[in-house]
């Protein structure tokens, strides 16, 4: 199977890389629009900042190929938020594929810490994306945004309020947390993907 993870300056990159290959999977990280384009699979990750990051894309053509791509593709972290269709982090414009907004998160109590960082239990599963797991599985966050709840959703995690741990429209994926940093449970998920 060939996948492909997008490379596009955001940090996170070569965990996913490594995860994959604990799982016997062999992934080329690669911003060349044709070997994303003929890729069975496509992974987009990364950490960083909404604005600078969609600047690369768009800077590089990627923004259009993403769009473009018809394989199952798999979001994680800001990929999930670079899907969606604008980012209140440097008030940014992305890719528009999944109709709903990046909102930042506000601590309405002392205790309540921005960025959300840490476990979390996954709750409302409603995809193939989570074959194999119990109804409340624990994985890894770190965000200071969030895509609320919407008619994509298929998972909810709750911090500060409810909101879309991950997504789903058409062929397009997505996790807000990090299933490569999320031990077993995050190896589930990443052998679901390549499975879809």
């Amino acid at each position: 199977m060939s996948i492909s993870i997008v490379k596009y300056n955001a940090g996170n990159v070569f965990s996913v890389e490594s995860a994959l290959h604990r799982l016997g999977a062999e992934a080329i990280v690669t911003d060349d629009p044709l070997v994303l384009s003929k890729s069975e699979k496509v992974i987009f990750p990364g950490q960083g900042e909404a604005s600078h990051a969609m600047a690369y894309l768009r800077s590089h053509g990627l923004d259009e190929v993403i769009r473009s791509l018809r394989q199952p593709v798999l979001g994680i972290c800001i990929g999930q938020q670079l899907l969606c269709k604008h980012s209140e982090e440097g008030d940014t414009d992305c890719l528009g594929i999944i109709d709903a907004p990046v909102l930042r998160f506000r601590a309405s109590r002392h205790e309540d810490k921005i960025p959300c960082m840490g476990w979390n239990d996954l709750y409302d599963l409603r995809s193939p994306l989570f074959d194999g797991l119990g109804p409340s599985p624990y994985v890894y966050f770190v965000h200071s945004y969030y895509v609320p709840l919407c008619a994509a959703t298929i998972a909810k995690a709750d911090y500060t309020l409810p909101y879309s741990a991950a997504l789903h429209q058409d062929n397009f994926y997505a996790t807000q947390f990090h299933p490569e940093k999320s031990g077993s449970v995050g190896e589930q998920i990443l052998r679901n993907f390549l499975t879809l």
